[in-house]
C-alpha cells in the first residue's frame, strides 16, 4: 500500500515572498521535498541564496519606517484580519501541514485555530505599547522610558512545527512594530509559504514580512547580515551555537528557543490512567518531534510496575498510519536519516540494559515506503544513559523509578536542558514545591502541553535557550528600551 496524497491538495508554486511579490526562482539551487508518509517527492524546491536574502532585507529596511510609524490600531486591525483569514483557510493549512511533515490530520486540523489565537492576543498589544515616567532625583527634570521596535528581525524556524513557530515569532514582532525576514524550513516549507500569501491578502504593506525558503546557508546569511537588528531562532542547540558565534561578530542580540529533554514526574498519588495517557503524549505529539515533549518519565516506585503496564497498554492502542486518515494518531518521522538515527539510539539503549516494553523497530508492510516507527517505551534505564541525556526527536520514551521527592527533583534537573517539566500528583503542596525546584521554563501539573496559551511566556533555561515568546514577556522580546531625560532646571542668568 502507498499512502497517497489527497487530490484536493494544491502546493505553493513559489518558494519566496519578497517585497510583496511571489518569487518562484532562487539562487541557492534546488532540492526535492519528500513526503514522509511514502518517501516520494512532492515537488522541487528552488532554494534562496544570498541574493534573495539581500533583497528581502532591503525590502524590510525600506518598509520599516512606515510600519513603525503606523498607529497601533492599524497594525492591530491587520493582524486581526490575518487571524480571520487563517481560520477561513484552516482546511488547506491543515492539509499542507500533513504533507510537509507527515502530521496526522486529526492533529493538524487544530493548528490554524491555535495560531489565529496567537495573532489575536498580540494584536491586542499593538495599540497598548506605552512607556512610563521615572521619578528621578538630582534637580528638576522629566525622565521617561519609551519602548521602540528593533527595526528588522531575522527569524529562523524549524521544520517540526513551522506554522506554529512562524506565528509564535511573528505575532509579537509585528505588534511591536518590527519588519521580518523569515526563513521557511527547506524540509517543510508549505504552510509558511501559504501563511505569506495570507499576509499579502490581509493587506500588510509590501516588505513588512518577507519569506525565503532555504537551508543552513540562508540561515547563516540572515544571521550575519549587517542590516538585520535582532535574530529570533527556534531550533537545535548545535545550530544555535553557530548562530551565536555569527551574531557575536556584529554584537547582534538573539532570542533562542531550543530543544528539550523534559521530565514527566508521576507520584504515587497521581491519577494513574490519566498520567499514563498524558505520559504517552510525549511519544506521539508531533510524531514525537516536539521540543517540549515530555520524554523522560520518572515514576514513584510503589506504582512503577502498574504505570508501566498502563503505558504499554496505551501504546498498543496508538494507531500508526496514513497521516490523512482521521483515525491516525501517530504518523512518520521527517526523513530516512532521522529514522536511522532514532533506531541507532534505541539499539544503544538496548545494549545499555534498557528493557523495551513496546516498539523499538521500524514498521514494514504497508508502512515500508514511509518513515514510520512504532511508539517505543524503554524501561529501567538510568538517567545517565545516552538516550536519557540526548534529544531523540522521535516516538520514544524512557521510564525510570524513583523513591523520594528530593531524589526525583535531582534526577529531573540532572540534564543540560531546561525547557519543560510535567508533574502528576493530587497534592497541592507537592505540586508547588516540585514546580519551584525544577530548572525549566514551563512547568505543568496534571497536564501534557495544553497550557501553552498565547498569554503565557514560553522559553527555556540552560541549553534550552533564553528569551521568551508569548505573553507580555514575548512582546518585550521585540522592543528596545530607551530612556529620555529632560533637564527642567532654570538656566543660570548670564553674567
Amino acid at each position: 500500500m502507498t499512502f497517497a496524497l489527497p487530490d484536493e491538495i494544491v502546493l505553493p508554486t513559489h518558494m519566496h515572498i519578497i517585497d510583496g511579490e511571489k518569487d518562484a526562482g532562487g539562487s541557492g539551487g534546488s532540492m526535492p521535498h519528500i513526503y514522509p508518509g511514502n518517501g516520494r517527492q512532492t515537488g522541487a524546491l528552488q532554494l534562496a541564496g544570498r541574493t534573495e536574502v539581500d533583497a528581502a532585507v532591503a525590502a524590510a529596511r525600506r518598509a520599516a519606517p512606515a510600519w513603525r510609524a503606523m498607529t497601533g490600531d492599524k497594525r492591530r486591525n491587520l493582524m486581526l484580519a490575518l487571524a480571520a483569514l487563517i481560520e477561513q483557510q484552516a482546511g488547506s493549512l491543515a492539509l499542507l501541514g500533513s504533507i510537509e511533515k507527515g502530521e496526522p490530520a486529526m492533529n493538524a486540523r487544530h493548528m490554524p485555530a491555535s495560531v489565529a489565537q496567537k495573532l489575536r492576543y498580540f494584536a491586542g498589544w499593538a495599540d497598548k505599547i506605552q512607556g512610563h515616567v521615572v521619578n528621578t532625583f538630582g534637580g528638576p527634570s522629566h525622565d521617561y522610558v519609551a519602548y521602540e521596535p528593533y527595526g528588522v528581525i531575522g527569524g529562523i524556524i524549524p521544520w517540526n512545527g513551522p506554522l506554529y513557530a512562524a506565528v509564535m515569532m511573528m505575532a509579537p514582532a509585528l505588534a511591536a512594530g518590527n519588519c521580518i525576514i523569515l526563513k521557511a524550513p527547506e524540509l517543510a516549507p508549505y504552510t509558511t509559504l501559504r501563511l505569506g500569501e495570507l499576509i499579502m491578502e490581509a493587506g500588510f504593506p509590501a516588505g513588512v514580512v518577507n519569506i525565503v525558503t532555504g537551508g543552513p546557508e540562508v540561515g547563516e546569511a540572515i544571521v550575519a547580515h549587517h542590516d538585520i537588528d535582532k535574530i529570533a531562532f527556534i531550533g537545535s542547540g548545535p545550530t544555535a551555537r553557530k548562530v551565536l558565534r555569527s551574531a557575536a561578530e556584529g554584537l547582534k542580540p538573539c532570542c533562542l528557543e531550543l530543544g528539550g529533554k523534559s521530565a514527566v514526574i508521576v507520584f504515587a498519588d497521581a491519577d494513574l490512567p490519566d498520567a499514563a495517557r498524558r505520559g504517552l503524549r510525549g511519544a506521539i505529539a508531533a510524531n514525537g518531534q516536539g521540543c517540549v515533549n515530555g520524554t523522560r518519565l520518572f515514576v514513584q516506585r510503589p506504582v512503577y510496575d502498574q504505570y508501566l503496564d498502563m503505558l504499554a497498554q496505551q501504546a498498543a492502542q496508538v494507531r500508526v498510519g496514513d497521516p490523512f486518515d482521521m483515525g491516525t494518531t501517530l504518523g512518520p518521522v521527517i526523513s530516512e536519516a532521522a529514522t536511522q538515527r532514532i533506531l541507532g539510539m534505541i539499539e544503544t539503549a538496548r545494549q545499555e540494559g534498557g528493557r523495551i516494553l513496546s516498539g523499538g523497530e521500524r514498521l514494514g508492510g504497508d508502512f515500508a515506503e514511509g518513515y514510520f516507527l512504532a511508539p517505543t517505551i524503554i524501561a529501567d534505564l538510568g538517567n545517565k544513559s545516552a538516550i536519557a541525556r540526548h534529544e531523540v526527536f522521535g516516538p520514544v520514551l524512557t521510564v525510570t523509578p524513583f523513591d523520594t521527592e528530593d531524589e526525583v527533583i535531582t534526577l529531573a534537573n540532572d540534564t543540560d536542558y531546561g525547557l519543560g517539566g510535567y508533574i502528576h500528583t493530587q497534592s497541592l503542596r507537592r505540586a508547588h514545591n516540585v514546580a519551584a525546584a525544577l530548572d525549566a521554563g514551563m512547568i505543568q501539573v496534571n497536564a501534557s502541553g495544553e497550557g501553552m496559551a498565547p498569554c503565557a511566556p514560553f522559553g527555556g533555561m540552560k541549553q534550552s535557550g533564553f528569551g521568551r515568546m508569548g505573553g507580555e514577556a514575548g512582546l518585550k522580546e521585540f522592543l528596545r528600551v530607551k530612556n529620555i531625560w529632560i533637564n527642567l532646571a532654570t538656566p543660570a542668568p548670564v553674567a
